[in-house]
């Protein structure tokens, strides 16, 4: 079998394994119910799902980096909330036994080398991750302001503090690349690290969001010759904030940008394209095992006549953790910022222009 035939039979199979992993843990480890109550046997569940969910990717792939990074962030998220390492690694070994009784042999010792790997490297993976805001600058102190307003519920607070250092002349960019980037990879951590609940990194997203509209009259205010975009996620990627800031570097830069924005559903994507006459195609996926959704949406526009000359460019984590994945989904280019997004949509349009 090749990597697409063993992730496609383990996505088959993934709930029934997913299942036999939950349940022979707590059978063996009875402990377990005393320590995370009702719902833990539940969220073992949903965790072993999760797990085969990224496994089932990384093998698509063929990129076993993608599965131990996952895991090393992972290692992070349950030992913040009271799970052992050991209970980690137990969960670890269940999973390659349930490979190997729910999938063919040559499958499962693909499927079980690449969990092995990443259990091998477990216990040397960080306990803890360092904060994103750091140092003394302007920026970080004002991004340290802001955070800690969101933090207390205080959007027009941080309101405040992004558009007064917007009229005191600080660039729109510098406020994207100093404020919201590093705040929203902060809020990320430490929700990560069980210091905020899911609410309070939802509401700091959405408050992020608004001061970004707030912004929008410095940003929509140029002139527009230099391209069409148009940049969505892909349906169910619900991670939107970074393709906005990406759509939003565009625009500063003169081009004419339609943003589809989270969740969005193919069809919707081949209208948008065909419709504005898009150039440049920018598609954003947060999630490691919503890489093969990116590929999908990119063989279809490819096969729709109306979108066939549109330029595709890709970003997100999981493409800066393996900067060739692009090529191997299909599309024409990859960039791991807003700023270097639109300098490689210059260069891929002035390259089919003298082509």
């Amino acid at each position: 079998m090749n990597a697409r035939e063993i992730s496609a039979a383990l996505e088959a199979r993934r709930p029934a394994i997913a299942e036999a992993v939950a349940t022979r843990q707590y059978a063996e480890h009875p402990e377990l119910r005393d320590r995370h109550g009702p719902i833990g046997w539940q969220r073992t569940l949903e965790d072993a799902n999760y797990n085969l969910a990224f496994l089932a990717q990384a093998i698509a792939l063929e990129n076993p980096a993608l599965f131990a990074d996952y895991l090393g962030w992972l290692k992070v998220v349950l030992l913040r909330r009271r799970v052992r390492l050991q209970d980690l690694l137990d969960h670890f070994a269940y999973l390659q036994d349930g490979l190997r009784q729910n999938l063919p042999a040559d499958a499962a010792v693909t499927a079980c080398a690449y969990v092995a790997e990443g259990a091998r490297l477990l216990p040397a993976m960080p306990d803890d991750l360092p904060a994103f805001i750091e140092g003394n600058a302007p920026i970080s102190l004002l991004a340290h302001q802001y955070l800690q307003a969101l933090l207390r519920g205080e959007r027009h607070v941080a309101s405040r503090l992004v558009l007064d250092a917007a009229t005191g002349g600080t660039p729109v960019k510098d406020l994207y690349l100093g404020i919201f980037q590093p705040c929203q990879r902060e809020i990320g951590r430490l929700w990560q690290t069980n210091q905020i609940s899911v609410a309070q990194e939802h509401y700091c997203t959405a408050a992020t969001q608004w001061v970004m509209s707030q912004l929008y009259p410095y940003i929509f205010a140029g002139d527009k010759g230099a391209g069409r975009l148009v940049a969505t996620c892909i349906a169910a990627e619900l991670h939107e904030i970074g393709v906005r800031m990406v759509a939003d570097f565009f625009e500063m830069e003169g081009w004419d940008t339609f943003y589809l924005g989270a969740n969005t559903p193919t069809d919707s994507v081949l209208g948008a394209v065909a419709e504005r006459r898009a150039d440049v195609l920018g598609i954003s996926a947060t999630i490691t095992y919503h890489v093969g959704e990116v590929e999908r949406l990119i063989q279809a526009v490819r096969a729709e006549p109306a979108c066939r000359d549109v330029l595709i460019l890709v970003g997100g984590y999981p493409f800066n953790l393996a900067p060739d994945l692009w090529r191997r989904i299909g599309a024409d280019g990859w960039a791991p910022d807003a700023q270097l997004a639109v300098e490689r949509a210059g260069e891929l349009l002035a390259a089919r222009q003298t082509a």
